[in-house]
């Protein structure tokens, strides 16, 4: 069972994460959004607008349940929170899959990863405790399905945007570990940590891909 406890030090050190996360995504997002307007682009517009909506809305949502006193909507905030990561992961896929690869296999992808993020969604909404240790796995399965377009996305994508992608990814993938780890302490600021310099990575991906 994840622990629930943490010293004082532990939840300031998580609420500077959360601040400077939440902060970066109020900033970056609608940035994005308005580069993706100034351009001109319809399709990539469409698809940096959910990106950066996903994101923020992960962001925001992560700080509510792990910082906010409010015990009457915990278990409200903390399936929106666990939902959100499935929409945030799809949502990043997104400005790839509708852009990059629009000609080739964006549309399956599109198709694939947000037809899983919705159903991990509805299950984390519906029976938020039943597939604990399934729906970690299907977090990583999720984010690692590039793999399965891997030929298409190094024909499609920059080395520099795929390098980014890669680190964002192996990020997320270590940050599990940490999630994991309830005994180590700062455990969950650490964990956090990841997920935000992971999401870096990934905005960093997103703009000198389609930018």
């Amino acid at each position: 069972m994840a622990r629930t406890v943490y010293s004082r030090g532990e939840i300031v050190a998580d609420a500077v994460v959360h601040a400077v996360g939440v902060s970066f995504a109020a900033v970056a997002g609608p940035f994005l959004v308005a580069r993706a307007a100034a351009a001109g682009d319809a399709a990539t517009l469409a698809a940096v607008s959910v990106y950066a909506a996903t994101m923020f809305a992960t962001f925001a949502l992560s700080a509510c349940y792990n910082l906010l006193p409010a015990p009457r909507w915990r278990e409200a905030l903390r399936r929106l929170d666990h939902g959100a990561i499935y929409l945030k992961i799809a949502g990043t896929y997104t400005p790839f899959a509708a852009v990059s690869l629009a000609k080739s296999v964006g549309g399956a992808l599109l198709v694939g990863v947000w037809t899983v993020a919705g159903i991990g969604f509805l299950v984390k909404i519906a029976a938020p405790r039943r597939f604990e240790a399934g729906s970690i796995a299907l977090y990583l399965a999720l984010g690692w399905a590039i793999v399965w377009v891997a030929r298409e996305a190094l024909e499609a994508l920059s080395p520099a945007a795929l390098t980014l992608l890669a680190a964002g990814g192996v990020l997320y993938t270590v940050g599990v570990a940490f999630h994991l780890w309830d005994a180590l302490r700062f455990q969950n600021a650490i964990w956090h940590l990841h997920v935000l310099v992971a999401s870096v990575c990934m905005y960093a991906a997103v703009v000198v891909e389609l930018f």
